[in-house]
């Protein structure tokens, strides 16, 4: 069995349902791959047991890239390459730097944070979306477990998530 080709999905109606049924199937040690959700749920990262995100370093590491890159663009640029007096003042005098050191700190803020979130994220372009089911999108929610990366029998799975409070188990294969 290959990974992330065979799941069995269970659909349920109701979002306190589904998060007693997340911490029921991972107690009975069943890995859930991912919960679908038409709209966020409260609680709902704790009871899979997600971390909590590094994306705030990786923000801060890009404005300091940005921050540097400024400032040594500026103090080369007006101090070095062409060193010019305006108003009296020194070659590189770091006040007149501030505005375009702030917004280059942003730009590289924010590009990192959405590149990084793509990267972590498997986002491509040429990536086909999987839909595990299409009624994810207006009122169901459905968990899906990936069937090769546990270790019980395709029949306990279905049986532990239909026990959970499951509206429907189903299966989905994908090519």
């Amino acid at each position: 069995m290959e990974r992330d080709k065979h799941f069995v999905l269970g659909v349920y109606e109701d979002e306190d349902v589904l998060l007693a049924a997340i911490r029921k199937v991972r107690d009975s040690g069943i890995k859930i791959m991912e919960v679908y959700s038409p709209f966020p749920v409260h609680g709902i990262d704790e009871a899979l047991g997600y971390k909590r995100t590094r994306l705030p370093i990786a923000a801060f590491l890009f404005g300091l890239l940005g921050t540097s890159l400024a400032l040594l663009m500026q103090i080369w640029m007006l101090g070095f390459d062409w060193p010019m007096i305006i108003g009296g003042k020194n070659f590189a005098s770091l006040p007149p730097f501030v505005p375009v050191t702030f917004e280059l700190t942003v730009l590289l803020s924010a590009l990192g944070m959405v590149g990084t979130f793509m990267v972590v994220s498997d986002l491509k372009p040429y990536k086909k979306p999987r839909l595990m089911d299409i009624r994810i999108t207006d009122d169901k929610h459905v968990m899906a477990i990936d069937l090769a990366g546990n270790k019980m029998s395709k029949e306990d799975i279905r049986k532990i998530v239909g026990d959970s409070g499951a509206s429907e188990v189903n299966d989905k294969d994908f090519e």
